[in-house]
Parts: C-alpha cells; sequence; structure tokens
C-alpha cells in the first residue's frame, strides 16, 4: 500500500516532536529529581550544624531555672556568646527572652518579636524548653536560600524547555520548508530534461518540411519513457521497491547515454571500466538511474556546461566502487557531509534535494554508501558509490519501504 509523501512528512515530523519533547520533559525531571535530593540533603546538614548550636543555648536556658545549680556564670557565657537570634516563647508567642535581635525595632514595635516569631517557624518548629516554653531562632541566610534554589532551579527549567521546545519548533518547521522547497526543485529538475527535449523536437518537427524519421521517433520514444521513469520513480515514494541484479556497467552507460545528448555538448562524458569484466549488483534500476541523474546533472552545472565527467567502475573486496569525477568548481571540506543534507544549495537550481535523495536511495535501500571522496575549489569534486557486489544469477529481493523523510 503506498503512503503519500506528504503523510510521511507529517508522521515522522510528528514522531519527532514527540520524542523531542519526551526527552526535553525526562531530562528536566531527572535534572530536578537530582537538584531536589541533593540541596535538601545540603539543607539537612547545615541545619543539623545550626540545631546543635541553638540546642547548648537551650540547654543553657534551662539551667538557669534550676535553683540548684547556684552559679550560673557558665549558661550566661554560653548565651552571651551565641551570635544566632533568639527567642525564648511561650504557647501563644507571649516572649520571656531575646537574644541578638535589633533591640531598636523591638521598642519602636511591640508586635516585632511575634512577627520574627512567624517568620522562623515557617523554617523551623523551634526546641521546646519545656511544656510551656520553646525557643525560636533564625536560620542562616545560605539554608533558607538553599530551601528556596531548587524552586528558582524548576522556573529556570520551564524557562529552558518553553525556548528549546519554541527553537524545535521552528527549526521542525524550517527543516519541513526546506524538504518541501527541495522537492518541488527535484521535481522540476527530473523534468526538465526530457520536456525541453521534446519541445525542442516539436520546434524541429515545424520547422522541417520532412517527415519525422527513426532516428527522431526514436528520441522522442526516449523522453516519453524518460517522463514514464520520472512518474514512477516518484510513484515509489511511499512504497517497497523490488531489486533485481544488473550489469551496472549496461546500467550507467544507459544513463549517461541518454543525458549526453541532452546537455551541453562542451561537456565529455564517458565511463571507465577498471574491473574489466561485467560487474552485478543488486539494485532498484529506476532508483538507481535517478541516483545517476542526478549526480550528472549536478556535475554539469558546476561545470558550467564546459568541462569532462568520468565514471570509474572497479571490484574491491566484496564491493563494487564507483567513482564519479568532474571539473566543476568543488565543495569547500566544510560541506563534504551539508550537501547531502536536504534543502541544502549553493545556486539557484540543482542540489536542493537531489543529493539527500541520492543518499538515501544508495544507502537506506541498496545498504550501500555514497560521500564525497575528495574536492578542490577550482579544480573538481570527486562522489564515490559503494554497493556490495552480487553474482549474476542472484535472486532479486525486497528493499525497505522508499520514503522521504
Amino acid at each position: 500500500m503506498k503512503i503519500p509523501f506528504s503523510s510521511n512528512i507529517i508522521a515522522f515530523a510528528a514522531t519527532k516532536r514527540r520524542r523531542w519533547t519526551l526527552f526535553l520533559l525526562s531530562g528536566a525531571l531527572l535534572i530536578s529529581i537530582f537538584f531536589l535530593l541533593f540541596t535538601n540533603y545540603l539543607v539537612k546538614e547545615l541545619s543539623k550544624d545550626e540545631l546543635e548550636k541553638v540546642k547548648v543555648v537551650a540547654d543553657a536556658y534551662e539551667q538557669l531555672n534550676n535553683p540548684s545549680l547556684g552559679d550560673y556564670t557558665k549558661q550566661f557565657q554560653v548565651i552571651r556568646s551565641t551570635t544566632i537570634p533568639l527567642i525564648v516563647a511561650d504557647k501563644n508567642d507571649s516572649v520571656s527572652l531575646y537574644n541578638n535581635v535589633d533591640t531598636a525595632k523591638v521598642r519602636q514595635d511591640p508586635n516585632y518579636l511575634k512577627s520574627l516569631i512567624k517568620k522562623w517557624r515557617f523554617f523551623n518548629k523551634g526546641i521546646k524548653l519545656s511544656d510551656y516554653q520553646y525557643i525560636y531562632f533564625e536560620e542562616k541566610d545560605v539554608i533558607t536560600l538553599l530551601r528556596f534554589y531548587p524552586y528558582i532551579q524548576l522556573l529556570l527549567i520551564a524557562i529552558f524547555l518553553t525556548i528549546s521546545y519554541m527553537a524545535f519548533s521552528s527549526s521542525r518547521r524550517f527543516e519541513q520548508n526546506r524538504v518541501w522547497v527541495g522537492m518541488a526543485k527535484e521535481t522540476a529538475h527530473q523534468i526538465g530534461t526530457p520536456l525541453s527535449s521534446l519541445m525542442a523536437w516539436v520546434e524541429y518537427l515545424k520547422s522541417s518540411n520532412e517527415p519525422a524519421g527513426e532516428e527522431v521517433i526514436g528520441e522522442l520514444e526516449k523522453d516519453l519513457q524518460r517522463l514514464q521513469i520520472i512518474t514512477e520513480r516518484f510513484s515509489k515514494i511511499g512504497s517497497t521497491p523490488e531489486l533485481a541484479t544488473y550489469n551496472l556497467n549496461e546500467v550507467i552507460n544507459e544513463g549517461i547515454d541518454y543525458l549526453r545528448r541532452r546537455i551541453s555538448k562542451k561537456v565529455n562524458i564517458y565511463l571507465a571500466n577498471e574491473a574489466e569484466t561485467e560487474v552485478y549488483a543488486n539494485i532498484n534500476k529506476n532508483l538507481f538511474d535517478w541516483v545517476i541523474e542526478n549526480l550528472t546533472k549536478n556535475a554539469v552545472d558546476a561545470m558550467t556546461g564546459v568541462g569532462e565527467l568520468k565514471f570509474n567502475i572497479r571490484r574491491s573486496k566484496g564491493f563494487i566502487v564507483i567513482d564519479i569525477k568532474d571539473t566543476g568548481k568543488g565543495i569547500s571540506r566544510s560541506d563534504f557531509k551539508t550537501v547531502f543534507e536536504p534543502g541544502f544549495t549553493t545556486r539557484k537550481r540543482g542540489w536542493g534535494l537531489g543529493l539527500s535523495l541520492c543518499k538515501r536511495i544508495i544507502e537506506n535501500y541498496h545498504s550501500g554508501e555514497i560521500f564525497v571522496k575528495d574536492s578542490e575549489i577550482g579544480k573538481g569534486t570527486t562522489f564515490r558509490i559503494r554497493l556490495h557486489e552480487a553474482q549474476k544469477d542472484s535472486l532479486p529481493k525486497a528493499a525497505p519501504k522508499f520514503e522521504i523523510n
């Protein structure tokens, strides 16, 4: 069952969006849990040290109410030496003692101490001195900051996720636009050659007083067949292409022979077979021919209609290696991988989706490899294709579903 190209794009985009959303949410959740646990641990450790100091002071206050001691010098020294703000109050927050508290504010506001108790009690319940009295204390600022730190971090993570999602959505829309633009360019690029040829033959027939000969009819048939092949290529998007064993010399020769008569006469195209014998591979002929056509047209464009294009075939350890070398303007090393991305282009036409399709056809559907072998600015570029060699009588086999993502 064929799946429309638009459905593939929508399904791919939705899947990719769900994966990224799940990834970001999972990452944020793990980070949040880690820091919540870590900060809670720090708060407990710091609070434990603070609490021990307050307990020493609380013991001193309790001993002041013990008439059997007689000498309270040590207890007063402990109380005076502490720098922790303290308030001793009953259950009704009626204050009996306080220490290290701003006395000026106490005199100005009768409820100042009660407000401090409420504030301090929010973070700790204080220490029980007796059935009626409690000692409340102010914890260090660093502990208070640590208590709020996880929530501040959660807010920052939420902001980060929002910005990341917006950036991803924007990137996704941009990528989809690149694919659509590339597909439109590739469609025009594909039908351009046979359509231009047919128009030229029509003009020739109009201006000629003689009936069309066998050569003209043969070329017209080739152009019509090419349009049919192009239709079949695009119809395979969303379907499962079949692979069969073909002689690569014949397939490549057939492709470049058709193109040779429809491109600039100043471009010399030829095939060199270093293997010196027939070489076979399991391919889908129409799709593989699409790769040869795209690479040829890109090379002709890069050479601006003047130069040499050489196809070289050889065997190498169970593989068939095809080098496509042109004498064009070359590609910078930083763009060796970028040229295969959808929408990449250095000129008004070509390389919008063509090389991306070549990569998908060769690597995903023929289990091969295509890459820029080498290139030099102003001298030319060599693309390399590697395919598994097949025996002449090997059986056809199914390839993965042909989709453009």
